[in-house]
């Protein structure tokens, strides 16, 4: 199988303008490590400007990033909520075959308690493979971020949303379609990993496109361990 891979995810998979993106540090980690043909889909490629408040930005840290590269389905401001019914026919206009998904955290923060956030997973799972019954799928859950360093109740349903995450992914997991949940990147620290307690700084980038990396190579044996000497750059 060539891997067609698609990012799906929110304001820290899409990032904004300025940013190399943890999709561009993934990127550089499987050219430097992935050893076969592969690509990067989604009907998607621009960041986010802050200024106009809206995805209108091409503005990438490393202006070399090529544009074919930077495909994603990725949106500030959008979940699971926003992304299920998206899914299907994404996968089946770019014939992705495998999700690197990193989603949640925008959806408690906003618009559904974990409960009605796992069913969305489920309904995005569903969906997807409805385009493709054999596609795969890495789950990232919601990763440490400054509202539930602060407020207790949020931090308790994103506990709760992670283990109905791997729940889901328990149940639903099968050998034609399989599904990974990749462990939270550890450690990750808001002061240093984050510019806002929330959106990935440089090292932030790195700790997150590691976490996808490893489930990839224990899971399936993809590449290699994500090391800061095959990602060069700041």
């Amino acid at each position: 199988m060539r891997p067609r891979f698609m990012f799906v995810g929110d304001s820290m998979t899409i990032g904004s303008a300025g940013e190399h993106t943890w999709r561009y540090r993934m990127w550089q980690h499987l050219n430097a490590t992935f050893g076969g043909p592969y690509a990067i889909v989604g009907p998607r490629t621009e960041l986010y400007d802050k200024n106009a408040g809206a995805p209108v930005s091409h503005a990438y840290a490393d202006p070399a990033f090529p544009v074919r590269a930077r495909a994603h389905l990725a949106g500030w401001g959008e979940g699971w909520l926003h992304m299920a019914p998206l899914i299907e026919e994404t996968v089946t206009r770019t014939k992705a075959n495998v999700l690197l998904v990193a989603l949640g955290l925008i959806d408690l923060g906003f618009y559904t308690n974990s409960d009605q956030t796992a069913d969305n997973v489920r309904a995005f799972i569903a969906a997807a493979r409805a385009a493709n019954p054999h596609i795969r799928m890495v789950l990232l859950p919601v990763v440490a971020n400054v509202r539930a360093e602060e407020d207790p109740a949020f931090a308790a349903e994103c506990a709760r949303f992670n283990e109905l995450l791997a729940k889901a992914v328990a149940d639903l997991d099968t050998p034609g379609s399989p599904l990974l949940l990749a462990s939270p990147p550890e450690p990750y620290d808001l002061h240093t990993d984050t510019y806002d307690g929330t959106h990935p700084s440089p090292s932030g980038e790195h700790r997150l496109a590691a976490a996808f990396a490893t489930a990839l190579h224990q899971a399936w044996g993809w590449g290699a361990p994500y090391t800061p000497a095959a990602e060069p750059g700041p």
